[in-house]
């Protein structure tokens, strides 16, 4: 089983937070304060309590703001900067970043939500190159499901619409290093669409988790992280 101090953590911080201009304005989406802090230091503490002791993050839209902030480290946690000068999709900014990447595998986290979940449950099984962490919904229509068979391996992604229940990408990945390797990919990208494109090859294992999740993303659920995310912590 994969240890968790032996792997480093990417964080896809460089979000421009379209979504909540009417709450937050002037800085980077993961930088959008929850209480008196930005959430992405909600994130790091959440690495930390996980073990994780360096941490890559991908950042873009008013970098500075971040490295400001947070400098090279943050509660023993060694922060690397991978800074976009124009923005390379998610998928641009993970390729990007694994080159600053020691470890041959890596987790990566989306900066815009906060999913807890204990990283040392999500392992690469059966030559699979990514496993990713789903979140169990019930009434909704905000988001996509991922479908998956009986070796929890996936079998498709479906477009969003109402469900009454299903699972969600819940945007934490152990990938390896090399998962863009073999793939003739443009310097821009969508890590999402080229999972959905390759998910056949990639061999893309899964782990469904009922626990806390929240995406900061539009304005209701950015309101509802100021009373909920602390009790996670």
């Amino acid at each position: 089983m994969v240890k968790v101090s032996d792997l480093e953590a990417i964080v896809l911080a460089g979000g421009l937070g379209t979504r909540l201009k009417s709450v937050v304005s002037n800085v980077p989406k993961p930088m959008a304060p929850i209480g008196d802090k930005p959430f992405l230091e909600y994130i790091l503490k959440y690495l930390k309590k996980n073990g994780i002791t360096r941490a890559i993050l991908s950042v873009g839209y008013k970098w500075e703001i971040i490295e400001e902030y947070f400098g090279n480290n943050f509660e023993g946690i060694e922060l690397i900067y991978s800074k976009e000068d124009e923005p390379l999709g998610t998928g641009g900014a993970i390729k990007k970043a694994m080159s600053k990447v020691k470890s041959s595998k890596v987790y990566i986290i989306n900066g815009d939500t906060f999913f807890d979940v204990n990283l040392k449950s999500l392992i690469l099984v059966d030559n699979s190159k990514i496993t990713l962490s789903l979140k169990h919904m019930k009434n909704f229509d905000r988001y996509g499901c991922v479908e998956s068979d009986e070796n929890n391996l996936v079998t498709a992604f479906t477009e969003k619409g109402y469900r009454e229940y299903g699972n969600i990408n819940g945007g934490i990945y152990l990938a390896f290093k090399n998962i863009f390797d073999n793939y003739e990919l443009e310097e821009k990208f969508s890590f999402e669409e080229f999972m959905q494109t390759n998910f056949e090859s990639l061999k893309i294992s899964v782990k469904v988790f009922e626990n806390y999740f929240i995406d900061i993303g539009i304005p209701e659920d950015y309101e509802k992280a100021q009373s909920e995310i602390n009790k996670h912590i």
